[in-house]
């Protein structure tokens, strides 16, 4: 495994760390919406392995993940929220099978944003949005990550949030649903890209092949 170190390390909601990594020089060639295998380089951690998403891109001088922490797990999730700048890293080499592909609607749940925070990201600085839509789900507004951002990037009319556990002005609330994915459908957004929990993404993938989608249109982590 490769070894770095953090370089700042901060909340961006209530329970979620951006981190970035001193990039070494064989990081470089991985994809936007790719993962790698993460371990703490500590006594007992150093074998734990958990999976987490970069949202840096691959020109970037330095490594990005955005991760969710679960406080009440022995995890590594739980053991980043211990760790300070100059605390050492391990990483496996990146792989994944979200990519862009072009047009279409994202469809995430909490932390299932970070693949497409990388991939909107670098359709930005290609100057290739295109039509791109944003369906995001989550418990409640705090849970939200970086919408300030997306809305900037997308507009309110492309980035649509529902929260299953707060109801509140102009956000959607319950679960995604094919009634708030036929909100967002038009023509030309022919992929429909999707990460987020086990359950929900099996429950969206059956509302898609509902309204008629088929697999080959359908993104998502292959594991």
């Amino acid at each position: 495994m490769e070894k770095t170190k953090i370089k700042s390390i901060k909340h961006v909601t209530h329970d979620v760390l951006r981190i970035q990594l001193e990039k070494p020089a064989n990081f470089a060639s991985f994809q936007p919406g790719q993962a790698v295998d993460i371990a703490v380089n500590q006594p007992g951690w150093d074998d734990k392995l958990s999976c987490f998403t970069f949202t840096s891109l691959p020109e970037d001088n330095y490594l990005e993940f955005t991760i969710k922490t679960y406080p009440s797990r022995e995890r590594v999730t739980n053991k980043l929220l211990t760790l300070k700048e100059g605390d050492e890293i391990l990483l496996k080499k990146p792989f994944g099978d979200i990519k862009y592909k072009g047009d279409g609607i994202f469809i995430a749940g909490g932390a299932g944003i970070t693949p497409f925070i990388a991939i909107l990201k670098d359709l930005e600085k290609k100057n290739k949005l295109g039509n791109n839509k944003l369906l995001f789900a989550n418990k409640k507004r705090e849970d939200i990550i970086d919408e300030e951002q997306f809305t900037k990037l997308l507009g309110k009319d492309k980035f649509l949030n529902v929260l299953s556990d707060e109801e509140t002005d102009g956000y959607e609330h319950g679960y995604v649903s094919e009634a708030l994915i036929k909100k967002l459908q038009e023509p030309g957004l022919d992929y429909y890209y999707l990460c987020g929990p086990g359950p929900m993404m099996g429950i969206v993938e059956k509302q898609l092949h509902e309204l008629g989608i088929d697999d080959e249109h359908i993104v998502k982590e292959g594991f």
